[in-house]
């Protein structure tokens, strides 16, 4: 077998069996062309094979870790990210940043709202930013909801049916305040996802989130119509 599929089909295998865990550093070139007895050269071909299966990254100055995997979304569901995650095999976590009541003037939901702002965490790394509006006037539980140990997205599934919903989808490059929270350049690549939903021709909640772009996918399946 050629040296560089074989390092690459290896370290592969060990990725996909658990192995080698997201966020794991991966030795350097040096210490692997040791172990496999090959040129440094060979050893950077495979990895790059790696890299553009998107099975590790290649962090400049801070080397090579094997890769989140991606999260999956559907298009035309309003998903939980708790369940997200958890179903990609990584602890998820929540933080509150901010909680307050807004009496007037609430962006996109009728006043009153509650206004809650948090970070969503993937294996213990920041996953996406959210700033979200309740209408409390529709979802008045919400006022008293504890939104430190639950995530208000959660919370709204399991508490108040939706019945209409719109997503307005963007690439977007975050602010500094927003890479800082995530863990990412100014220059990174984020996806930005508003939605909006209703109940009955009711708005229930308005919320921003921001993610990295390289752990989140939106994906729609559908069939030809007639």
């Amino acid at each position: 077998m050629n040296p560089a599929r074989r390092i690459r089909d290896e370290i592969a295998a060990a990725i996909r069996a658990g192995e080698w865990r997201p966020g794991d550093r991966v030795p350097i070139e040096q210490d692997l062309a040791a172990h496999y007895g090959c040129a440094r050269a060979t050893v950077s071909k495979a990895l790059g094979e790696l890299a553009a299966a998107g099975l590790i990254e290649r962090r400049r100055k801070a080397g090579t870790f094997v890769a989140h995997p991606p999260v999956h979304s559907a298009v035309m569901t309003v998903p939980d990210l708790a369940e997200l995650i958890a179903a990609r095999g990584e602890a998820y976590g929540w933080t509150l940043k901010a909680t307050r009541t807004e009496a007037e003037g609430a962006a996109l939901c009728p006043a009153p709202a509650l206004y809650v702002e948090g970070v969503h965490f993937a294996a213990g790394e920041p996953f996406a930013l959210e700033a979200r509006f309740i209408a409390l006037g529709e979802v008045p539980d919400a006022a008293s909801a504890d939104f430190r140990s639950e995530a208000p997205g959660t919370w709204l599934l399991g508490h108040i049916p939706w019945t209409e919903a719109r997503h307005v989808i963007r690439a977007v490059t975050p602010t500094r305040a927003e890479a800082a929270q995530l863990g990412v350049g100014t220059c990174a690549a984020c996806l930005e996802l508003d939605r909006t939903t209703w109940r009955a021709g009711r708005i229930v909640t308005h919320v921003r989130q921001l993610f990295r772009g390289d752990r989140f996918d939106l994906v729609a399946q559908f069939n030809a119509g007639a």
